[in-house]
């Protein structure tokens, strides 16, 4: 195991894996234990992991619960070996979808709903400050509907979704947009 993680290059990822984890809100040591398990040819027990990252115990077992937790990695079982051991999703496809969706589930939904509540109460309350009201209620809108486009876009099939990206911008000619911006 400390084989891949010996390698400078594989050792350069896994440090930035965490560094930029830390810049999307997560733990460096959950973002370098899934850097770890995403480089591993095979299943990795917590022990190994611990020994090979020098992290505690504890926050390996921390790392690996909010990495499950997302549904990027697995515990899985070695033949021969009690202790268990866990894989990474390697599909980077997969691994987007499955943030993406986890990090809705815990941010974007609870803001939506406390937004349809306070918009609810504002459309009611006439001596609300009218920039509030629109502000809010837009915004309500504005987030709704990234959230419906995320339902829509995670359902099609990893071919589309690919075909998607690599049109970029030129996507937007069929829908009436520029193609292009402004000079």
């Amino acid at each position: 195991m400390a084989q891949i993680a010996d390698h400078p290059d594989a050792k350069a990822f896994i440090l930035h894996w965490g560094e930029m984890g830390t810049q999307w809100g997560v733990n460096r040591s959950v973002s370098q234990v899934h850097a770890l398990l995403y480089l591993s040819d095979r299943p990795i027990n917590a022990e190994d992991i611990a020994e090979t990252l020098t992290l505690a115990r504890s926050n390996v077992s921390t790392a690996l619960k909010d990495l499950q937790g997302y549904g990027i990695v697995r515990r899985v079982h070695v033949e021969g070996d009690r202790r268990d051991h866990f894989v990474a999703e390697i599909d980077l496809w997969e691994m987007f979808l499955k943030i993406s969706a986890e990090r809705k589930r815990r941010e974007i939904d609870p803001t939506i709903a406390l937004l349809g509540e306070l918009a609810g109460r504002l459309n009611a309350d006439d001596k609300a400050p009218a920039v509030v009201r629109e502000r809010i209620i837009r915004m309500h809108e504005f987030i709704g509907t990234l959230a419906g486009w995320h339902d829509q876009v995670r359902v099609l099939p990893k071919s589309t979704l690919v075909s998607l990206m690599k049109m970029g911008g030129t996507v937007a000619r069929f829908v009436g947009g520029r193609s292009k911006p402004k000079d």
